[in-house]
């Protein structure tokens, strides 16, 4: 079968955020190694920003208006600064993978903060959404999130400030096309350092080589490249295509936790883990016209 070219294109952004969102919680995991968790989500998202900031000012963009760097600051509070950085915060404690399977439940989240601006959910969704909260109390259940009260609520955050933001985002004066991803995380990574200055965040030392390449795969990979990724399928597949990638990482996070950083996944875990994706899928579950 041969391909087009917008195929091929569909296919590797589909695959990037597979793939990359899925590794980007070992990735955390190696950085905060040696990097305070606020710290390191600021100076890689400020990295990610600027980068794409300058290239599309190369390429000719526009500079946002104030109301639309208003916007893109409020989502980057929400989006970058919370939702990623309490992630990573989280994963001072809490295992890659049982990071991954909290935070796939910002589609459930998502669908209740929807409700504030209009959205009446269908069965199916609000299934869906009973269906994520019994995967969350089976996953609570299991030694991870037990050991880390902390690290539990910091994850549960998180999700609900991304979820906030996602629904927030269509009703919101945003900058023109990829400038809004620029915006986003250059706001929301001033946010994380402002938030590592004012908790007394410290580096202990240098951090090492491995630490660095982490920082940099993170920005570069998990930010500029799966951003760009995400905002193409949003131009061209309906938007449950898009965050089809919630059915994903936690499986490669999971995996690469297992494999890679030697952690235990027991049956409490595994069984929240399809229990919470079956909920996503049924938020994501349409009935085919006849």
């Amino acid at each position: 079968m041969n391909l087009t070219s917008h195929q091929l294109k569909l296919l590797a952004a589909f695959l990037a955020l597979y793939l990359i969102w899925g590794s980007t919680y070992f990735a955390i995991h190696i950085a905060v190694t040696s990097w305070p968790p606020f710290l390191m989500a600021g100076v890689r998202f400020v990295l990610a920003g600027t980068l794409m900031y300058g290239y599309l000012r190369w390429r000719g963009a526009a500079n946002p208006t104030l109301a639309e760097l208003k916007g893109a600051t409020l989502l980057g509070i929400l989006m970058p600064a919370i939702g990623n950085g309490f992630v990573t915060l989280a994963q001072k404690e809490v295992s890659s993978g049982v990071a991954a399977l909290v935070v796939a439940t910002v589609p459930l989240f998502a669908i209740l903060f929807a409700r504030l601006f209009g959205h009446t959910p269908r069965k199916m969704e609000l299934a869906g959404v009973l269906l994520g909260i019994v995967g969350i109390v089976v996953l609570n259940m299991g030694s991870n999130l037990q050991a880390s009260p902390a690290g539990a609520a910091a994850l549960l955050f998180a999700s609900a400030g991304w979820a906030l933001g996602s629904a927030w985002s269509k009703h919101l004066t945003q900058p023109k096309g990829l400038m809004s991803s620029a915006m986003m995380m250059l706001t929301g990574g001033i946010a994380l350092l402002l938030g590592s200055f004012a908790s007394g965040e410290q580096l202990a030392g240098m951090p090492p080589l491995s630490g660095w390449l982490a920082m940099l795969y993170l920005a570069v990979f998990g930010s500029l490249i799966a951003y760009t990724a995400y905002m193409f399928l949003l131009q061209h597949v309906s938007a449950a295509a898009a965050t089809s990638y919630a059915y994903v990482n936690p499986v490669i996070a999971v995996l690469l936790g297992v494999g890679l950083l030697g952690e235990h996944i027991g049956p409490a875990e595994l069984l929240s883990m399809t229990i919470i994706l079956a909920g996503v899928g049924l938020i994501g579950w349409k009935k085919s016209p006849r």
